[in-house]
């Protein structure tokens, strides 16, 4: 066990010093092509300065701004090819390291699969549900009444205060003083009629006097 474990640490050193000599040679090649384009730019300004005075010197700084441009070709394949390469060993690294961690979960499940017994954890399961009802039981226990009231002595109370409260009512209505007003007991149309009779009796016995 000792030895497979020496083993994956040295490979990955390895693949990790691999990684870092691949960019430091990609950082070397782009510094390199930085380099080499920038005297690109000189021999082609050359060019431009000499074209007119001296075509000899114009055309050999155009055959230098061409090499360098041929050169400059190269670093940008072998920059392309380092990176690619750098890619894929990244990316094999990390998928490497991912399997490396699921197969440490992958034994940690079965350390912790290996102590339970699907028996065992049926019977602790019954045994939480039993103690479950029992505290239900238990809490519904303490949380009845101490006393049961009595419901015939309950309703003869409620009559005993019905009774009295209509008492109460009856006593107030009865000495309440009346209010409303007098009725008159002569009727209007007779007391009416009277006095007209008695109009008439009178002109009678004025007219009887004037003669």
């Amino acid at each position: 066990m000792l030895s497979w474990f020496g083993k994956g640490a040295a490979k990955k050193d390895s693949t990790t010093e691999t990684i870092v000599n691949l960019r430091a040679h990609l950082e070397t090649l782009q510094k390199k092509e930085e380099f080499h384009e920038s005297k690109r730019e000189q021999q082609e300004q050359l060019a431009r300065q000499l074209v007119t005075t001296n075509k000899l010197a114009a055309r050999n700084a155009l055959r230098k701004a061409k090499r360098l441009e041929e050169e400059i070709d190269k670093l940008q394949r072998q920059s392309l090819s380092i990176e690619q390469q750098l890619s894929a060993l990244e990316s094999a690294n990390l998928n490497r390291e991912t399997m490396k961690y699921m197969k440490q979960g992958s034994n940690a499940m079965k350390q912790i699969n290996k102590g339970m017994d699907i028996d065992k954890l049926d019977e602790t399961m019954d045994e939480i549900r039993d103690q479950v009802a029992l505290g239900e039981e238990v809490s519904n226990a303490i949380s009845q009444p101490l006393h049961e009231t009595d419901e015939t002595e309950l309703e003869a109370e409620l009559e005993d205060l019905e009774q009295s409260v209509l008492s109460e009512k009856i006593s107030t209505v009865a000495e309440t003083p009346s209010i409303l007003p007098e009725v008159p007991t002569q009727k209007i149309g007779n007391t009416a009629s009277t006095q007209i009779d008695e109009e008439e009796a009178l002109r009678q016995l004025e007219a009887e006097m004037a003669l």
